[in-house]
């Protein structure tokens, strides 16, 4: 049964997720417009009442950044128009891989980040799969870290025999990640171990482990250029896999990424929809996260625990 005192919002370019939400949920999205000056200046409009209500905005802050700028002005927006409680749903939370100073002079622009949401009003933050758990920590308001492994694990469950599976992690920071699926379904895991030159370019892979005859999934929560993975995906199929298929939350998929999935031995990823692909391709699998994600919304609305959403996968 609706709630009448909850409201679902969308930003402009996560519209496609939103609608799917908000079916799941049993709300039609509320009635929002975004109007642009001249110069492109946005200001987003809320064209009914949100006074008390429980507001859910939901948007990922993919490229470009306008995309963060809508989200905190409809936070803002909603704020001064004497909502209840607000709620920044963030399937994909862009900057995140941007949490701790790696180099002299640079930012922590995942803080950054959550200090201007915290700044704007929010009372409450949703995401799935931040690149760092430890990016909750930047926050002073609850935040809701939903994972990617409660769409995954019944999917691999349903469509992949495990009897000769091995799963891989396609960098050090990524163990913790694959390790819960290994674990989960009692399976070994292999560690792809990179060194970079700079941001988006691999210098050197060796592999941990050992991948021959195995059927490997490589676990990663976003593949950005695909440089990475497809490097790991040719080193283990060197290393005599009898295939390589891959799992990753947020298909970032920027500059040569389709051509390098293309050209790869990589024979199918499975993606989440916390980003829409900006084309087609036979390799790449689109799995829904909006029921996860309504889910989640009515719990909170009725109070009640998220951990149950996870239970089992």
């Amino acid at each position: 049964m609706p709630f009448t005192d909850v409201k679902l919002f969308s930003g402009t370019n996560s519209h496609y997720l939103s609608e799917k939400i908000a079916d799941f949920y049993g709300l039609p999205l509320g009635d929002k417009t975004t109007q642009r000056f001249m110069d492109g200046e946005m200001q987003p409009v809320i064209n009914e009442s949100v006074r008390g209500c429980k507001v859910f905005f939901i948007q990922s802050t993919f490229s470009p950044p306008e995309n963060l700028l809508e989200l905190l002005l409809l936070i803002d927006t909603a704020k001064r128009a004497s909502a209840g409680y607000i709620t920044a749903v963030i399937p994909y939370f862009g900057y995140a891989r941007q949490d701790r100073k790696d180099k002299p002079r640079v930012p922590i622009s995942a803080k950054l980040i959550a200090t201007l949401l915290e700044a704007a009003g929010a009372n409450r933050v949703m995401v799935m799969d931040f690149h760092a758990d430890q990016i909750q920590g930047f926050f002073d308001i609850p935040v809701d870290h939903l994972k990617s492994e409660a769409i995954f694990i019944p999917w691999l469950r349903k469509n992949i025999s495990m009897d000769n599976v091995i799963f891989a992690s396609p960098d050090v920071g990524g163990v913790k990640r694959a390790r819960s699926y290994a674990k989960y379904f009692a399976r070994d895991l292999v560690i792809c171990d990179k060194e970079r030159k700079r941001a988006n370019e691999v210098e050197s892979m060796t592999i941990i482990g050992d991948v021959k005859g195995a059927d490997v999934i490589l676990v990663d929560d976003i593949i950005d250029t695909a440089g990475t993975m497809c490097r790991a995906a040719d080193l283990i199929m060197e290393k005599g896999a009898k295939s390589v298929s891959a799992i990753c939350a947020h298909p970032v998929l920027s500059g040569e990424a389709y051509n390098n999935i293309e050209n790869s031995k990589i024979e199918k990823i499975i993606v989440c929809d916390t980003i829409p692909l900006k084309k087609q391709s036979d390799k790449i699998e689109v799995l829904s996260t909006a029921k996860l994600f309504a889910r989640a919304i009515r719990n909170i609305h009725e109070n009640r625990s998220l951990s149950a959403l996870f239970v089992n996968g």
